[in-house]
């Protein structure tokens, strides 16, 4: 079985919202233990065997892979996980701004307000990746209705003598 393959049962196999807490508990601290060292290095380039990885940043393969599911999104170029083994040597290089885009759209506070973007990013770059982040989600519905146009539900009625009351 793959590691990416294990890393998904373990998900699936969560039954009670207390194994949720304690599973996320434990494996979301040491996800951001991971992102702290990367950020603290300013260091976008993460490689090497996974199991050596996985240990070097006191997790097993299996949550080491969660941390590059996560992640995968982020780098330059995505990883092929279901391939990945214990044994498996990766190259992978982050986008910083990428990253952090990613962890607003994750609406994870824990890790875009670590302290250790500002490694990284000054507070206005920061700020304006957050602003840009927020404008994208904003929905514009370009179709709108006037009040004396047609209503759509085709009764041949104006709007607001129709659907629109």
């Amino acid at each position: 079985m793959s590691l990416y393959t294990e890393w998904t049962e373990n998900l699936e196999n969560i039954k009670t919202q207390q194994e949720y807490n304690d599973f996320f508990k434990d494996y979301m601290g040491k996800e951001a233990e991971c992102y702290k060292n990367i950020l603290g290095n300013k260091n976008p380039v993460v490689e090497g065997i996974i199991k050596d990885l996985a240990e070097k940043n006191d997790m097993t393969a299996v949550q080491f892979i969660g941390f590059l599911d996560g992640a995968n999104n982020s780098f330059k170029e995505l990883l092929v996980l279901e391939d990945l083994t214990e044994d498996s040597e990766i190259k992978a290089e982050l986008d910083f701004e990428k990253l952090l885009w990613n962890m607003h759209d994750a609406k994870a506070e824990w890790l875009y307000g670590m302290d250790e973007w500002n490694n990284i990013f000054d507070e206005e770059k920061r700020k304006q990746i957050k602003k840009d982040y927020n404008r994208s989600k904003i929905v514009i519905n370009e179709n709108k209705i006037g009040r004396n146009d047609p209503c759509p539900c085709g009764s041949g009625k104006k709007y607001k003598k129709c659907c629109g009351k």
